[in-house]
């Protein structure tokens, strides 16, 4: 069982590397320079990747870290985890298929103690840069917004502690390894895994395979709670494409209307480029791209066995289930549709050879995709499918880049960069996101935006094509929300585009742009625009944003592309500045405060009520009808009690701006006990010139 699993990686000090680096446990000592700390987080798929060749983190990261979420915050998982395997015969050798992986399913761990078999050097972690001029990592040699890179080897048979790497028999090769993710809406689902394999030995390796196996497991953990147990990983349905050449997972059985979403493991090409087919024992010609399943200690249907040594696994990597049986020799489709708990190899090759120095390029493209349509969300019908086919294509262009047809050779037109190569990588790029700064106040928001945008020049057309821009909002109340789906809860609150050439409506801008741009303090950005907004509901959150977009270029079949909501998100909650004059009164709501009404949490943790028109620097002290402290609370401009579970909770990413006169209790005491029904008094001391305000407020619960 996978979380036997957990059990046995935490009881090797080897595999410290599943500890996240933070961690105050001091238990298992750190003796590896494995880095699993980092995870995409750009765009809307959070998925973790290692310096050792795996991805996804076995849940023992959550929930403070994605193993595979999709939507970002939505608390739905969709990989265990997973990791490289590189299958081929030493020329000169025995014989025997060696193949290396970056991991392999619970039950082969159980019985190895290993499958860990890529190390890295000392000092060695994941590199992380952007090609986002704003980043901290900005790097003008990054491939997308978010590039992670890492190198690793298996030539290792122990690890830097020096416990040895079970079974382990080296091919002598090399990993260096991107990966590419993205902020735009059209390719924010997709992270792209790009794997360059070197021959660092003085020997050939042959018929070398290439590809990724994945533990794939859709459910939702904020209706699950911590993964664990049998029953919470054989729910997931799988399936293959041969034409688009993606394997995929969906939940069959688990979170039924929670986890509306396919993952799929999708190979997007290689250098050299193989063809399509290749002979087989003389006779047979089958494909260079192989699909094959297994379940989890499968022991009645050979199709599905785990393999358990090496030359099971480089015959998984030749395509082959059981037997002779490959997918398209009618293993059947439908086998895979019930509920289990499987895993999936989607592997490239054969390669014919890769000589001493010489190294192979293969590409693959983890991507997410909400099921589209009515059908019971328990079916895996094409219909369901169109959004998963929609995202892997938009991966697949990415690779493709230059080359628009896919041919594999750089055709005149195609040239945009003049190089006289084929550029991968490129998408038609949204302007660029403008920089917002959102202002809350009383019952009001004002968001200020910049004008960077407006001198974008689209990569393909070399136009620029600037049109207009968009701000968007989330209603009152997306925090009590069961499913946090970020990107789908944002509303357009209002769209300003250039007028006179009859793009979108030709509304102009005098509506927003100012005078004269405006600077704040420590913020060089100078602000062009600026949008009031009132009657929103103090002590709610709001989320704000403002994109821009193009017009669009019908040459290239290109329609209106908008930069991401998500790329320059905006939290805040609207309240009362901080307020001196000592005639305004302080104040308390909700008041009284009622227990399950719709503002209370679902534990005594996640409840909170505000104080209000309170002085930048004062402290707030509770107390009982008898006289006795409850709680004492200092209070300041900037801390305004952002760290109570709450916001924890419905604001992680620990953004959320404040007006600066409010501070919320979480209504538990300074033992940290809930308080119980009853009228309390409370009193607010000004730490500047000492005046003291009174009041008093009612719970019931």
């Amino acid at each position: 069982m996978k979380y036997n699993f957990i059990l046995i990686l935490l009881s090797l000090t080897f595999y410290s590397f599943l500890l996240n680096p933070g961690d105050d446990n001091k238990k298992f000592p750190k003796t590896l320079d494995d880095d699993n700390s980092k995870y995409t987080n750009i765009g809307n798929i959070g998925i973790t990747v290692t310096n050792f060749g795996t991805y996804g983190n076995g849940f023992v990261l959550w929930p403070d870290q994605p193993s595979c979420e999709y939507p970002l915050g939505s608390g739905i998982e969709h990989i265990f985890d997973g990791g490289l395997w590189v299958g081929g015969f030493i020329r000169g050798g025995d014989g025997v298929p060696r193949v290396t992986t970056g991991a392999i399913d619970a039950s082969s761990v159980s019985a190895r103690g290993g499958g860990f078999e890529f190390t890295n050097a000392r000092g060695n972690f994941v590199k992380e840069q952007s090609s986002l001029f704003d980043s901290r990592v900005f790097n003008p040699n990054a491939i997308s917004h978010q590039d992670f890179v890492m190198d690793y080897t298996d030539t290792n048979t122990v690890f830097l502690n020096g416990e040895p790497i079970s079974d382990h028999k080296p091919l002598g090769i090399t990993i260096h390894q991107e990966t590419y993710a993205w902020n735009y809406p059209f390719a924010n689902f997709f992270v792209i895994f790009n794997y360059w394999v070197k021959n660092v030995t003085n020997k050939y390796i042959d018929s070398v395979f290439i590809g990724l196996w994945t533990d794939t497991v859709v459910r939702n953990t904020l209706v699950t709670g911590r993964p664990s147990g049998s029953a919470f990983f054989n729910k997931g349905g799988n399936g293959y494409n041969d034409s688009i050449k993606i394997a995929y997972e969906f939940d069959a059985a688990g979170d039924i209307g929670f986890t509306d979403s396919y993952v799929g493991i999708l190979y997007l090409g290689s250098d050299p480029r193989l063809p399509e087919k290749y002979i087989y024992n003389g006779i047979d010609t089958i494909t260079t791209t192989n699909f094959v399943s297994w379940q989890f200690r499968n022991t009645s249907d050979a199709n599905f066995f785990a393999p358990q040594n090496d030359i099971d696994r480089y015959r998984k990597m030749q395509g082959f289930f059981g037997g002779d049986n490959r997918w398209k020799d009618g293993v059947n489709a439908q086998s895979l549709k019930p509920p289990s708990n499987r895993s999936m190899l989607l592997t490239n090759g054969y390669f014919n050879t890769i000589a001493p120095g010489d190294s192979v390029n293969v590409v693959f493209a983890i991507v997410c995709a909400k099921k589209f349509g009515t059908d019971n969300p328990a079916m895996d019908t094409e219909e369901q499918k169109t959004n998963l086919y929609s995202n892997a294509d938009w991966a697949l262009r990415a690779y493709y880049g230059e080359d628009r047809n896919r041919n594999g050779i750089l055709d005149p037109d195609e040239d945009l960069d003049g190089n006289g190569k084929i550029t991968r990588y490129i998408l038609p790029t949204p302007p660029t996101v403008p920089k917002v700064k959102v202002i809350p106040d009383n019952q009001r928001a004002t968001i200020y935006w910049d004008k960077r945008a407006e001198s974008s020049i689209d990569p393909i057309s070399g136009k620029m094509d600037f049109e207009g821009y968009k701000i968007y909002r989330t209603q009152a109340g997306f925090d009590l929300t069961e499913q946090q789906d970020i990107l789908k809860s944002m509303v357009v609150l209002a769209s300003f585009d250039s007028a006179g050439n009859n793009i979108e409506f030709d509304t102009g801008f005098n509506f927003v742009r100012l005078d004269e741009p405006v600077t704040f303090s420590n913020d060089t950005v100078k602000y062009y625009y600026k949008f009031e907004l009132d009657n929103l509901l103090n002590g709610w959150q709001y989320l704000f944003s403002v994109t821009a977009f193009d017009e669009g270029d019908p040459e290239n079949n290109l329609e209106i592309l908008e930069s991401s909501p998500l790329a320059n998100l905006e939290r805040i909650l609207p309240g009362t500045q901080p307020v001196e004059d000592p005639d305004i009164e302080v104040g308390v709501y909700p008041n009284p405060y009622y227990g399950n009404a719709i503002w209370d949490g679902s534990s005594e943790r996640l409840r909170k009520l505000y104080f209000y028109n309170l002085p930048a620097d004062c402290q707030i002290t509770i107390y009982t009808l008898s006289g006795d402290v409850v709680k004492r609370i200092d209070h300041t401009s900037e801390s305004n009690g952002s760290d109570i579970r709450w916001f924890q909770t419905y604001a992680s990413d620990d953004k959320q701006k404040f007006a600066g006169g409010e501070h919320a209790w979480d209504l538990l005491t300074d033992n940290d006990q809930a308080v119980a029904t009853g009228l309390y008094l409370f009193t607010v001391k000004n730490n500047r010139n000492g005046e003291i305000k009174r009041g008093k407020f009612l719970i019931i619960k």
